[in-house]
């Protein structure tokens, strides 16, 4: 391994493929702030451009460096106007869009730039160091694994489930599930739910569905505080005023401490969540959300989704991670870990590269050379973003008047982008107004994106185990299924039972 390590700083550190590794974060993270693009998007773009490089090392290095450093940008409109455009970063918005309301934008900006810097930091090292032994427990999930993952994953709902809430959290859930049906499945070649919608054989898209529960009832609540400051002659909770002083960029000791305990958590977790193929950002970012969430203390716990550091730490630090932990299963395997190591994929296959077994035998220098540039480009990264955070926030300066329009402006061109068709806009709109409604009844959306996100695996998975074992039998048939499962209902009634205990104590 010190051999190979030495060969890939070798290949790595030299002036082009730095300068290319730099090029790449820095495309990707400008790109990435803008919702609709996600870093699938954006490396399917750049394939053909970097193509012509010509150098297999240098071409890696740049498509890594774009993957990454989108996923590291994408946190901005989330935080800053509530827009996420990747589901990877859904739950970044959750405290760091309140976090910026309250006017810590510029302090917002910087925990998600150091949790993501210490995630793909520490994603990196655990990549270089248990690769191949991970990719071989990777192999050992199935479609029955799979579907228990999903069901772990869906038992984060009970996080986002406020006192007396957690059955409106599992009702939006449940509404999820049934949006992910509508469309086409692997498993069934023709279209379900579409009232005759063309448009709407190849199911949802994922961005206008978040832009319309997000971004389109934030640019509502806008306008009417607006309305509501006006009438009253005083800036309520949230205001423009409040949320443009740009002030407190850095971070305490105090928060330093609360925050670092998270990292260490979530960098891991992320990581071996991302190891697993199919897996993603996406489900490690929504889990290390949970989790954080139930390990906090009951007075840290009120704060989550209203503007907690560790809220926001935690999914940041854990989608980076598991970006880095998807390079696993593609680099030993051949197996894309993620939609976006699958379109890395198709840029092996077309510089005549099969990743796998073989890759580390037959080209060491570009397996090596890949995994070490990621040390650079997490440096890159943070050097690029750390100094921008009192400019990028200062977008939360604008006026009301130009905001509003900004923000809907990006979730239209979000939703169109994502499948060229006006019926998008028509989508996007109908989930606003529903959404709009639903906050009014407060009912939490959060659940209700999970479900979507996880719907789809979820049937696919749930489909090709029943087939497999010709029934439900596969849930006790498999000792890591069965474990999976239990897993979720602990996560379930865990905090069922927290909330039990502390009322009780409180009769006494």
């Amino acid at each position: 391994m010190l051999d190979g390590m030495l060969l890939g700083l070798e290949t790595a550190f030299t002036f082009q493929n730095l300068f290319f590794a730099g090029l790449g974060c820095f495309i990707g993270t400008i790109i990435g702030m803008l919702p609709g693009l996600g870093p699938m998007s954006v490396v399917a773009i750049m394939i053909p451009v970097s193509l012509q490089i010509g150098d297999p090392s240098t071409t890696l290095i740049l498509l890594a460096g774009v993957y990454y450093g989108a996923i590291f940008g994408g946190s901005t409109s989330s935080i800053l106007i509530n827009a996420p455009g990747e589901a990877a970063v859904v739950a970044t918005a959750f405290d760091g869009y309140p976090m910026a309301r309250k006017g810590q934008a510029g302090k917002a900006l910087t925990i998600a730039a150091i949790s993501s810097f210490s995630g793909g930091t520490i994603g990196v090292v655990l990549l270089m160091l248990f690769a191949p032994a991970l990719a071989g427990f990777a192999i050992l999930f199935w479609s029955a694994e799979y579907f228990a993952l999903m069901l772990l994953g869906l038992s984060a709902v009970s996080a986002f489930a406020g006192k007396g809430k957690v059955l409106k959290a599992v009702m939006m859930t449940l509404l999820g599930l049934m949006l992910a049906t509508v469309g086409e499945s692997s498993l069934f070649h023709a279209p379900r739910f579409t009232m005759g919608v063309m448009d709407l054989q190849s199911g949802i898209n994922f961005v206008t569905l978040a832009m319309g529960l997000f971004a389109v009832p934030e640019a509502f609540f806008l306008a009417i505080d607006k309305i509501r400051s006006k009438k009253t002659g005083k800036s309520g909770a949230g205001s423009s005023k409040k949320s443009q002083e740009i002030s407190n960029l850095r971070i305490n000791r105090k928060e330093a401490k609360a925050i670092v305990p998270v990292i260490a958590r979530q960098s891991i977790q992320g990581f071996l969540i991302g190891v697993m193929p199919g897996t993603g950002a996406t489900i490690a970012s929504f889990l290390g959300y949970a989790v954080e969430r139930n390990l906090a203390s009951p007075e840290e716990r009120e704060e989550f989704g209203k503007g907690s550091i560790k809220g926001l730490a935690a999914p940041e630090t854990a989608n980076n991670a598991a970006s880095t932990g998807s390079f696993v299963p593609l680099l030993t395997l051949g197996i894309p870990g993620s939609g976006t190591t699958a379109v890395l994929l198709g840029a092996f296959i077309a510089l005549n590269l099969q990743p796998g077994p073989q890759l580390l035998q037959e080209r060491p220098e570009v397996f090596w050379s890949i995994i070490m540039s990621m040390y650079f480009g997490n440096i890159i990264l943070l050097v690029l973003n750390l100094p921008l955070v009192p400019y990028i926030a200062k977008l939360l300066s604008i006026p009301r008047t130009f905001l509003i329009p900004f923000v809907l402006f990006f979730a239209m061109a979000g939703a169109y982008i994502g499948q060229n068709n006006a019926t998008e806009l028509l989508l996007l709109l109908g989930f606003g107004v529903v959404a709009i409604i639903l906050r009014f009844a407060e009912y939490p959306l959060p659940p209700l994106l999970i479900g979507f996100v996880l719907g789809q695996m979820f049937e696919d998975n749930l489909g090709r185990a029943m087939r497999n074992a010709n029934g439900i039998e596969f849930v006790w048939e498999r000792p890591m299924t069965l474990t999976l499962i239990l897993s979720a209902v602990v996560f379930i009634l865990f905090p069922l039972l927290r909330d039990w205990l502390v009322n009780k104590r409180k009769k006494i």
